[in-house]
């Protein structure tokens, strides 16, 4: 695995790749990687011929600075890990002049699934992520790209993107990981103290026990209502809890196929997000 640090380097190798009639996959990141991370990369096994992991933590797509200032960082630890797989062609983790030089005034504004959930709680973060995104894309010219579900709405903003602007790149979706109680697996979990790690396992049950209701025709707002209510009590701060349509993130009142409830929850100052499916 090589670290290749400059638009430069990843161009002239990415150019004789595509002489070589590689296909290129690859798994943007912002680093502080897990077995999540790990797990896309596997996804591309019979997919792509060459792997590109991307390093990146994008200033733009952040709304509070602070959030930006304590994301957790560790390159060192992330190339190791990645190394360790034996399956990624190249680290591309470039400084913030390779993304965003001088003068730079250009962003991607998007709509539809933006204007909810994450969108209404976090203004610009959708055009901060479908711009880095879309750069990445340019950057390392890939023909696959992979994405977890566990960010359902930044897949479909992606997908969105894609289709619009005619860009000539598979998205792959990948199941959402897990530890062993349930929690989705997240950079951000790294900042919880032991007494919030413990705490956050209530918010994976509290969506399977409110999934449980709804598919023995519990009404959804009362369902909605009960779910919320236990996490308050289990100490979070509840900032959206809905159920809605997979494809359209259209809210929906009844629990169904290509359905899913998503929940935005923090504990002190650290914001988890998970959705699961219905069926």
């Amino acid at each position: 695995m090589k670290l290749v640090r400059t638009r430069q380097e990843l161009a002239e190798i990415v150019t004789q790749w595509q002489r070589e009639g590689e296909a290129i996959g690859l798994v943007p990141t912002m680093g502080s990687l897990h077995e999540g991370h790990l797990t896309l990369v596997r996804a591309l096994d019979g997919k792509a011929t060459r792997r590109i992991v991307t390093i990146f933590v994008n200033p733009i797509q952040f709304n509070n600075p602070d959030d930006f200032q304590l994301y957790p960082r560790g390159l060192d630890g992330d190339e190791a890990l990645l190394a360790q797989t034996g399956l990624v062609d190249i680290l591309y983790a470039p400084d913030e002049t390779q993304i965003y030089p001088p003068g730079f005034s250009t962003r991607i504004s998007v709509s539809g699934p933006d204007r909810m959930l994450c969108g209404a709680d976090r203004p610009g973060h959708f055009d901060g992520v479908a711009t880095i995104v879309n750069k990445l894309f340019m950057q390392t010219r890939a023909d696959i790209a992979a994405f977890g579900e566990k960010d359902y709405q930044q897949l479909c903003v992606i997908r969105r993107m894609v289709t619009d602007l005619d860009l000539p790149i598979t998205i792959l979706p990948v199941p959402t990981v897990r530890e062993a109680d349930h929690l989705a697996l997240s950079s951000r979990n790294k900042r919880l103290t032991p007494a919030q790690r413990e705490q956050a396992t209530h918010l994976p049950q509290a969506l399977m026990n409110c999934l449980t209701a709804l598919k023995a025709g519990k009404p959804a707002s009362v369902s909605l209502e009960q779910c919320a209510q236990t996490l308050k009590e289990a100490g979070f701060t509840v900032h959206y809890l809905e159920l809605r349509s997979e494809k359209s993130l259209a809210p929906v009142q009844k629990a169904k196929a290509n359905t899913r409830l998503f929940v935005a929850a923090s504990l002190g100052d650290i914001r988890l997000i998970d959705n699961m499916p219905v069926a």
